[in-house]
């Protein structure tokens, strides 16, 4: 067990239901230590895939200079003995280093030839982001042991490939590695690139200033390289009778897992958590149980965290029925806070589809909503991104539509609307 980082569960509930009451909500906190971090014999091997758009698109306003930027920065940061590669996705993608479709041994030589690979990559070509991830899966291949984890970069939309075959590039390589993603520009598709990064269990962002790209690939690189365990799953049991409606990371942003179990066992299934570090991340679940007597007290879920057959972690998801009415009607505040900010999330992305639909009223009502949730929540970063799409009169609290929103403004909106923030009260509370 040393080899593993060391997690802990933390269950915040309120565990009472009244007479009747079947729905109970619980927001696990997984919590993860180093066992040692460095690079040392419990640190997992690592595999590393950089794909880099090289699409006619990217020879504008400094993205390809600034891509190359990028690489180069994340070559550079990788740990001896990673085995690594450089992609250029176009229509067809390319090995920029090594030679060949294989992975090399990261060390001081090989991360100064392949940064000199990258110095010499030209825009050119189209987008086809599907046979781009099927190199990479072919790339990791043999590597089971390893924590592997793609960088995707991309300007624009995957106009030379079916959705279809976006999709089916997808189901290939679902569980097969992680991918997180960047959109440089203002030309690539939100909804698009959050399908991938929500398939490949990764995240993405915008990055309006190509500029800014070095600094991010330096921090997902980074962040890659701590990881210490490769596969991690949450099992979650629950009794019979009992339906686990929903399970949805909410820290560190709002994805929903609930269609990704896969049966374990006798009322059991696993949810995929993907590769973890020193990190804490939150989730939110809801079980509908059959209704008991007033006193009676039961087990309603019992999560575990596991890598392959290691149990690291464990807690209850308790309910209990009362007659006591202040008891059953108390709301936990970290439940509630979720709530609120996957509301939000919904509100932001219904508003801004609404939008740009031309659908005034609804755009209105929701982004509306949006501001309201965005204040309750405390989401500082995302009640300053509402501002730039709407104008709220402070005596009122009447939203209007902005008549003039820069695209900039609207992408980062909707990229960062399942981006969440702690609690900012009642953190140290106790679950129930």
């Amino acid at each position: 067990m040393s080899d593993f980082p060391e997690f802990a569960i933390r269950v915040d509930q309120n565990p009472y239901l009244p007479e009747g009451g079947r729905e109970m909500h619980a927001v696990v906190t997984v919590e993860a230590r180093s066992s040692g971090g460095g690079g040392g014999p419990g640190r997992a091997p690592a595999a590393e895939v950089i794909i880099i758009d090289t699409s006619g698109s990217m020879s504008y306003r400094g993205k390809m200079a600034a891509a190359k930027r990028a690489a180069r920065a994340a070559v550079n940061v990788l740990r001896d003995g990673v085995r690594f590669a450089v992609v250029a996705g176009a229509n067809r993608p390319r090995m920029v280093y090594p030679q060949g479709e294989r992975l090399a041994e990261a060390n001081e030589a090989t991360r100064r030839s392949a940064a000199q690979a990258v110095s010499r990559l030209e825009a050119a070509g189209g987008t086809a982001i599907g046979s781009w991830l099927r190199l990479a899966d072919r790339l990791f291949t043999g590597y089971d042991d390893a924590v592997r984890h793609a960088i995707l970069l991309t300007d624009g939309k995957n106009q030379h490939e079916t959705a279809d075959e976006l999709d089916a590039a997808l189901r290939q390589c679902e569980g097969r590695f992680q991918c997180d993603a960047r959109g440089v520009g203002t030309d690539w598709d939100v909804a698009e690139v959050r399908r991938i990064t929500s398939a490949l269990l990764g995240g993405f962002l915008d990055v309006p200033d190509p500029a800014d790209l070095e600094a991010d690939f330096l921090a997902m690189t980074r962040a890659a390289m701590s990881k210490e365990v490769a596969d991690v799953a949450l099992r979650v049991w629950t009794p019979r009778q009992a339906r686990l409606r929903f399970v949805k990371q909410m820290v560190p942003a709002v994805e929903d897992l609930t269609g990704r179990r896969v049966e374990s066992g006798t009322q059991t299934g696993d949810y995929p958590l993907g590769a973890w570090g020193t990190e804490t991340r939150e989730y939110h679940l809801c079980v509908e149980v059959p209704p008991e007597d007033v006193g009676r007290r039961m087990r309603a879920a019992w999560v575990k965290v596991l890598a392959g057959d290691h149990v690291l972690a464990s807690g209850n998801v308790l309910a209990e029925w009362t007659d006591d009415e202040a008891r059953a009607t108390m709301m936990n505040e970290r439940v509630t806070v979720h709530t609120g900010q996957s509301d939000l999330a919904e509100a932001i992305q219904q508003g801004l589809e609404a939008r740009r639909q031309g659908d005034e009223d609804t755009a209105t009502a929701r982004l509306g909503r949006a501001v309201a949730l965005a204040r309750e929540v405390g989401n500082e970063q995302i009640s300053g991104l509402l501002e730039r799409i709407v104008d709220v009169d402070p005596a009122t609290g009447t939203v209007r539509l902005k008549r003039k929103v820069s695209k900039a403004d609207e992408m980062s909106l909707d990229t960062r609307s399942v981006r969440t923030v702690r609690t900012r009260h009642g953190d140290e509370a106790e679950g129930g």
